[in-house]
């Protein structure tokens, strides 16, 4: 949970900032390929985490301009890359322009629960990193390049001249 707005601010820009390398490694074709038969495509994961920053921020009343959650998933990376910097963009400048550290302590009805907006905003946060991580088991499957996010990737430390850990 949050109690400072500054903090929140912090992780989001750095999280969103990841999204974003992830989301550019993607290819068109790889949206729609199925790894398996009980595993979510690249594009709905990506857009998944795209449409859900509006669907949880709209139960706190923010009103930001995002994609409805039901909408369906773009054809290009492009698209979705540009959709979800809006929305990311528009969150953060919402919650600067609305909200003071007072307010993370105001409680919304999230999903018949009562959370304080400091909790919603971790869960944003999670929720975000969750599925990401799901998406880059996915790329790795299909053969794409997955960046470093909390570290080097694979990739990287070869880059780094260094044996790559399995």
């Amino acid at each position: 949970m949050y109690h400072k707005l500054q903090d929140f601010i912090n992780d989001w820009t750095y999280e969103s900032e990841a999204t974003l390398k992830v989301f550019n490694n993607l290819s068109d074709e790889s949206l729609t390929k199925a790894v398996n038969e009980n595993v979510r495509t690249a594009g709905r994961l990506a857009w998944h985490i795209t449409t859900s920053i509006g669907e949880m921020a709209h139960r706190t009343g923010l009103k930001l301009k995002t994609v409805a959650n039901d909408s369906s998933i773009p054809a290009t990376v492009k698209e979705i890359f540009n959709l979800y910097k809006e929305a990311s963009e528009n969150l953060l400048s919402e919650i600067k322009s609305s909200w003071n550290d007072e307010t993370l302590f105001v409680e919304d009805d999230m999903y018949g629960e009562k959370w304080k907006r400091g909790k919603t905003l971790s869960v944003i946060v999670n929720h975000q990193i969750h599925h990401r991580g799901q998406l880059t088991v996915v790329m790795r499957l299909l053969g794409l390049k997955v960046p470093g996010i909390y570290g080097p990737s694979k990739e990287e430390w070869v880059e780094y001249g260094m044996t790559a850990e399995e």
